[in-house]
């Protein structure tokens, strides 16, 4: 998965197994550190392995969280992707 940011993810792990996305932080531009909350999230993972609407190839493995955070009092969409065999979250906008 070459498409996108590194980002750091705090999530909670719920007693049946699902991972529930609760914060992003990440370095922005101006290498500052920004966390954001996030307000509301659609679960797409296990759709099957595909390439999203973005390029952004992923396996059935593939954890694809899409989320709304607010940034400057602006809503925001971004994508979460967690790939189990690289330990590590990705981000595209």
């Amino acid at each position: 998965m070459d498409n996108g940011r590194k980002v750091d993810v705090i999530c909670q792990h719920t007693q049946d197994g699902s991972v529930i996305p609760l914060r992003v932080r990440f370095t922005d531009d101006d290498g500052q550190r920004q966390t954001f909350n996030i307000k509301e999230y659609n679960d797409l993972s296990h759709r099957g392995t595909r390439t999203m609407q973005n390029g952004v190839y992923v396996t059935d493995a593939t954890l694809v969280f899409e989320c709304h955070i607010v940034v400057f009092n602006n809503l925001r969409t971004i994508t979460l992707y967690y790939e189990p065999l690289h330990t590590s979250w990705i981000m595209t906008t």
